[in-house]
């Protein structure tokens, strides 16, 4: 894993929460993007090099929907950054981690996804995302 690609966070109303984040990290969100199969509306900011994804539902039962519901907003997931995402699938496998169902997938900012189930990581979400290549479609 190359390095922490971005923090995940759960938010109610995304419009409320990007003029949040605009104050506290002092920038304009660079880019909003809707996921329709996953149910979720998300919005990116820069901080340095990190970045912040905030998820919001699109419909009651989108995996964000049901996170807000049983835990409140808050950190939803780590994102790693991963050169092959199917070499770091198997790789992982191979340790004993569970892969999410329907992963991987395409998912936001342009990246190729899939999750590690959180009761093998210490109750965190882990991510992994692979930027997709202009000749991978």
């Amino acid at each position: 894993m190359e390095k922490i690609e971005h923090i995940g966070i759960a938010v109610k109303d995304l419009t409320v929460s990007n003029l949040l984040f605009e104050k506290l990290l002092g920038v304009a969100s660079y880019k909003m993007e809707e996921v329709v199969s996953e149910g979720v509306r998300t919005s990116f900011f820069k901080s340095g090099p990190n970045k912040i994804e905030l998820l919001e539902a699109t419909n009651e039962n989108s995996p964000i929907a049901k996170y807000i519901e049983k835990k409140g907003e808050g950190v939803h997931h780590v994102a790693f950054a991963v050169n092959d995402l199917d070499y770091e699938i198997k790789r992982l496998e191979g340790e004993g981690f569970t892969i999410l169902p329907g992963f991987p997938k395409n998912g936001a900012d342009h990246k190729r996804v899939a999750f590690l189930h959180p009761k093998g990581t210490n109750g965190v979400l882990v991510e992994l995302c692979q930027e997709i290549q202009e000749n991978e479609g």
